[in-house]
């Protein structure tokens, strides 16, 4: 006798015993790459790996620097590219530094693409071990405020993320990994990343290209060059601007939700 339909859809669908076994022994290794990851890049501070991509660093090997890129044009970026790319992927503190020397070594225009490409495979890098590791965790254990969030942040990854990434107040390493607790998709997550770090790493590699002027104007105070020589007013300001217009349509569309809910 035929059993009903709805039996054999419960047959189907059910997970058997022997599938269950699998994706238990799979399971531990979906967080291996992710684990790999942030052990390199916490042994590599430890070690002191940033203080070799410091701006202290760039200053006094800035001639020899020049003058490699200008005998090695090509191979010069392709190497730096690599080191970027490097830099972002197990999360070493250094990528502004980065930024303001690609502007230095390889002009505004050039110097910025190469850092926008770079970070953003990086940072893309980054998000899929991080997925591959947290993804489900928020679903399953968050509360039911938690849980609207993802829901939020999910129905609307594309506009969180040009947001977090326009903002000049959110560290870049946080917002690789945050949404991966979301189960942004890849796409989304690397269109809004290039889209997002144009403005401030174009800023950073213009001022890059006046990094002997700044050198000067902190010598002749008589302090030592830091990253808020770079993080001007200005520039932060405009930042902030972008990421407060971007989130416009955003907040639009959440007044116009809590309205037609009350």
């Amino acid at each position: 006798m035929n059993r009903p339909p709805s039996d054999r859809v419960e047959d189907r669908t059910a997970p058997t015993s022997s599938s269950r076994q699998r994706a238990g022994k799979r399971a531990p290794w979906r967080f291996v790459p992710f684990a790999l990851l942030i052990s390199v890049g916490a042994a590599s501070y430890a070690l002191g790996l940033q203080n070799y991509l410091s701006l202290a660093a760039l200053v006094d090997q800035r001639g020899a620097l020049s003058a490699y890129v200008d005998a090695n044009p090509i191979r010069a970026g392709l190497a730096f590219f690599a080191v970027y790319v490097a830099v972002v992927v197990f999360s070493i503190p250094a990528a502004s530094v980065l930024t303001i020397t690609a502007g230095f070594l390889f002009g505004c225009i050039m110097g910025g693409a190469i850092a926008v490409i770079a970070a953003s495979l990086g940072a893309s890098l980054l998000f899929v071990a991080a997925s591959g590791a947290l993804s489900g965790i928020m679903r399953r254990r968050a509360g039911r405020f938690l849980e609207r969030l993802a829901e939020g942040f999910r129905s609307n990854a594309f506009h969180y993320l040009l947001i977090l990434r326009l903002a000049p107040i959110f560290p870049f390493f946080i917002v690789n990994i945050a949404p991966a607790f979301f189960d942004v998709k890849l796409r989304t997550f690397a269109v809004a990343t290039l889209i997002g770090i144009v403005p401030g790493t174009f800023a950073y590699a213009w001022l890059g290209c006046g990094l002997d002027d700044v050198i000067a104007d902190a010598a002749a105070s008589g302090r030592a060059l830091s990253l808020s020589d770079f993080a001007t007013r200005h520039i932060s300001l405009a930042l902030l601007a972008l990421a407060l217009i971007t989130a416009m349509p955003l907040a639009y569309r959440h007044i116009q939700s809590r309205r037609k809910a009350s």
